[in-house]
């Protein structure tokens, strides 16, 4: 059972912040954090984040889409489009991109967690 419109815009909210302070530690601060938080945090948060916005983009645009659940499918081929990207494709073109097997990991908990706590329709 998903949580209600307002605790799931709190838990959207504090992602987001800490997603912000990930990619600022990393750019500009280098505070030392645990190794797993600094490599893999934001692809874990990158997905729940990705999706909302998805999803509320949806919802505003089209107001037959009110009450929307992004199908399972759809999460998987967000999941897909997103790894193969980043993780497979992306490393070719890029000299700082890696491909990481645990990011792709972090992205699916990211999508199983959107589908679990986020991807409701809206009371």
């Amino acid at each position: 059972m998903g949580l209600r419109s307002g605790p799931r815009r709190l838990l959207l909210m504090g992602g987001v912040l800490l997603y912000a302070v990930l990619y600022l530690n990393r750019h500009i601060w280098h505070y030392p954090l645990p190794s797993w938080l600094s490599s893999h945090g934001a692809d874990l948060l990158a997905m729940p984040i990705l999706l909302s916005l998805t999803l509320a983009v949806q919802r505003r645009l089209f107001p037959q889409f009110r009450k929307l659940v992004l199908p399972d499918s759809w999460l998987l081929g967000a999941w897909l489009a997103v790894s193969v990207w980043f993780e497979g494709v992306l490393p070719y073109f890029s000299a700082v991109a890696v491909g990481d097997p645990l990011d792709v990991a972090a992205y699916g908990v990211g999508t199983l967690a959107f589908r679990r706590w986020f991807n409701w329709a809206e009371q």
